[in-house]
């Protein structure tokens, strides 16, 4: 009986952190259309070094023997 108990005090709990961070997601503000210009900027990129990754697009385009494609879906054949 102790383990159902316990067990139940466990599964309120997730229920309520669940709750707690899905309602928080909700309190996300989008982004204004001039802050969007801020979000452009170079310095905001994923890529570190934009020479290296041209060179590893470069190598990744001639394994593929297809150019493009590194930022959209599908490898270059057309079908996604």
């Amino acid at each position: 009986m102790t383990h159902q108990k316990h067990t139940g005090w466990s599964l309120s709990l997730a229920a309520l952190l669940l709750s707690a961070l899905v309602s928080g997601c909700s309190l996300v503000q989008p982004v204004n259309p001039w802050e969007k210009g801020v979000l452009a900027k170079p310095d905001m990129t994923f890529e570190v070094d934009r020479l290296d990754t041209e060179y590893v697009e470069h190598t990744y385009s001639s394994k593929e023997a297809a150019a493009g494609g590194a930022g959209v879906g599908g490898g270059g054949c057309g079908c996604n």
